[in-house]
């Protein structure tokens, strides 16, 4: 009988065979693939909450994620994010990729955001830089798409190059493990790295101007930022259940 990430691996290798950057798969394989996902249980990666991964061993510290690499090629990447409570990963981007993430077990904290669908909103603050020097910095306006705690068992999060929430950031409200697919994956080579992010309140740079016709609430300011210092990732062998790459 066919394991349960012997099927997800076949499932990715078909869905993403046509990969590429911007590449979004069809909604009869977006279903495929998120029903797969849908299905899978900690058991089928080897996965116990008891693991040292997921306890917190400093609590004056942000405690450090750990990561566990399953599989990757210039189609999609397949990997665990194990994060330990108030463990967070920071406001992020996916450039040019769909993403899949399935929550395990525990309770996690999702904020995302699209950029605003309004072109050209961005406005120009001044900050204080290296050898004090003020330089102008960019910051651009995005729509919040996610404000929530997740729990499993529940679907899995889907989003897309250009929606669904494309940029966001997780913080374990509990001890929670995350099963991520990407396709295409992160490739610093292709211009695919990945862009951290701080987020402002709209007001804060609006100047009083009402640029978004009432919709104050649904927006927030992004600056992209350099990766945090605090946000440790470890990597961890993968030691679940193989799967044969065929």
């Amino acid at each position: 009988m066919q394991t349960a990430i012997q099927k997800l691996f076949n499932t990715c290798k078909d869905v993403f065979s046509d990969s590429r950057p911007g590449f979004v798969p069809s909604p009869a394989a977006v279903k495929l693939l998120g029903s797969v996902l849908d299905d899978m249980k900690p058991s089928d990666l080897g996965l116990r909450q008891s693991m040292p991964y997921f306890r917190s061993t400093d609590a004056r510290a942000k405690p450090p994620v750990t990561y566990m690499h399953l599989y990757e090629c210039d189609k999609f990447s397949m990997g665990i994010f194990c994060l330990p409570q108030n463990a967070v990963i920071p406001l992020h981007n996916h450039p040019g990729m769909t993403v899949f993430s399935k929550i395990l077990f525990g309770s996690m904290h999702i904020k995302s955001y699209d950029w605003a669908t309004t072109v050209g909103i961005k406005v120009y603050i001044e900050c204080e830089c290296d050898f004090n020097v003020v330089q102008p910095h960019e910051i651009k306006l995005a729509k919040v798409k996610a404000n929530a705690v997740y729990t499993a068992p529940c679907d899995t999060s889907i989003l897309y190059p250009a929606e669904g929430g494309n940029i966001h950031c997780f913080t374990a409200v509990t001890p929670v493990a995350v099963l991520d697919v990407l396709g295409p994956p992160y490739s610093e080579k292709e211009g695919r790295d990945c862009t951290y992010y701080s987020f402002f309140p709209y007001p804060s740079f609006s100047g009083g101007d009402d640029l978004i016709n009432g919709d104050i609430e649904g927006h927030e300011w992004l600056e992209e930022r350099k990766k945090p210092e605090d946000f440790i990732v470890v990597g961890a062998r993968y030691k679940g259940p193989k799967f044969v790459e065929k």
